[in-house]
């Protein structure tokens, strides 16, 4: 059983924007939301900036119970899932439920309360630590909390591909329903990285921006002077369904998924392999199943990471699997403008791409002064433009090798 997949709700928590209408804006008007970290004192760090949600309310979304039970990621994913919700117009009491699941991405999970309650339990011993501790910190528990208070009975599972791990989410949630074993899967994934322990750990090993004095232009993908990861958080919500479902309940449709891809390196913990082959051939594989030509893809939204290594070689793998389209080819980096959310990024790209194919403009790679002689294609530096987008490629590539390709397409009935 082969069945069509289209996209019917979106929710988003950027660092530049809550809710589509204010992601939108900003990302239309290269508007970046990082900024001197607040959350805790990161001074003596080497990098002090990052792309936090600062105006997030976790009551305006989730039963106050509950929102202070569970750790930030959690939150946001949860306020996220119930914007995707609303947004669809899906009424969960009119489906059944062992035919919508849950598949969720997320690297690092529920960090920020494994700090806090393990400096707790050094300074005042096992007995302060919050009971519902125990519960928080599985990287599952995101999407535990969306299966529980949405009643869901069908497949729940939790991806952990470390930075594609949310667009590796999306893949697998496209292929369960195009395969036939659900109707309607909320995807995406949820990530709130920017914690003490994990800026130390990515500084030492010098792969922070040290622009700490203008936070806004800090984050240069492909531009010759980027220094390195920004972080960010969020979390972006998708609600994918069978084609026939969505029509039948006369959904608005943003888009379909035509195709995924996912390979692994099979070479080492944080560089990539340096041909660049596994990634390259993820593409292929979600051209494939896609049925569509490299030519006739209009836009990438890369991962854009803002490494030295990381963005050369991908500028290489388009070129390998693009050819001389390449150069036809527009592509960005929302990362430039969100900061680096980590195995949640795929889905707030995803989003981006959606909002991009619905809008027919395309946003753009802001900070991107001065390029990179081997980072040479379309960028679309500093300024978005108005362009015909039927397709677009989403690519997401996480430490230890993982790469993952989605597909989508405007629809048009």
């Amino acid at each position: 059983m082969s069945r069509r997949v289209v996209i019917t709700g979106i929710g988003i928590i950027a660092s530049n924007g809550i809710g589509k209408e204010k992601f939108w804006d900003s990302l239309k008007n290269g508007r970046s939301g990082i900024k001197t970290i607040s959350s805790f004192d990161a001074s003596t760090y080497p990098c002090h900036i990052a792309g936090e949600v600062t105006d997030f309310d976790p009551m305006d979304y989730i039963p106050p119970q509950t929102a202070k039970r569970i750790d930030r990621f959690a939150q946001f994913g949860l306020a996220a899932t119930k914007m995707a919700i609303d947004d669809s117009r899906l009424d969960l009491e009119n489906e059944d439920r062992s035919r919508v699941g849950v598949i969720l991405g997320t690297s690092v999970g529920a960090l920020a309360i494994g700090e806090r309650q393990h400096s707790i339990f050094l300074e005042k011993g096992y007995k302060r630590i919050n009971p519902f501790f125990a519960t928080s910190i599985i990287p599952s528990s995101c999407a535990t909390q969306i299966m529980i208070e949405y009643k869901i009975n069908g497949l729940t599972q939790t991806i952990t591909t470390a930075c594609a791990s949310s667009t590796s989410a999306v893949g697998e949630a496209f292929e369960y329903i195009k395969n036939g074993k659900a109707d309607i899967v909320i995807t995406g994934g949820s990530e709130t990285p920017i914690t003490p322990f994990a800026i130390a750990t990515f500084a030492n090993v010098n792969l922070l921006s040290k622009r700490n004095g203008d936070p806004s232009t800090a984050y240069r993908p492909f531009s010759r002077d980027r220094d390195g990861i920004v972080f960010g958080e969020g979390a972006g919500i998708i609600i994918l369904e069978e084609l026939e479902h969505a029509k039948k309940r006369k959904a608005k449709i943003y888009s379909k998924i035509l195709g995924y891809g996912a390979t692994s390196d099979a070479y080492h913990v944080m560089a990539p392999l340096p041909d660049a082959s596994q990634a390259s051939k993820a593409i292929r594989i979600a051209l494939e199943e896609a049925g569509i030509t490299p030519e006739e893809v209009d836009y990438i939204n890369v991962h854009g990471s803002g490494t030295i290594i990381n963005d050369k070689a991908e500028t290489l793998i388009i070129k390998d699997v693009f050819g001389k389209h390449s150069y036809k080819l527009a592509v960005s980096a929302t990362k430039s403008m969100t900061g680096h959310a980590m195995g949640g990024c795929g889905a707030l790209e995803i989003v981006a791409s959606i909002l991009m194919l619905e809008n027919q403009f395309l946003h753009p790679t802001i900070n991107l002064e001065v390029p990179d002689p081997e980072c040479d294609l379309d960028y679309i530096p500093n300024r978005g433009y108005k362009r015909n987008v039927n397709i677009i490629l989403k690519t997401s590539f996480g430490f230890g090798g993982y790469n993952s390709a989605v597909i989508l397409r405007k629809f048009e009935g």
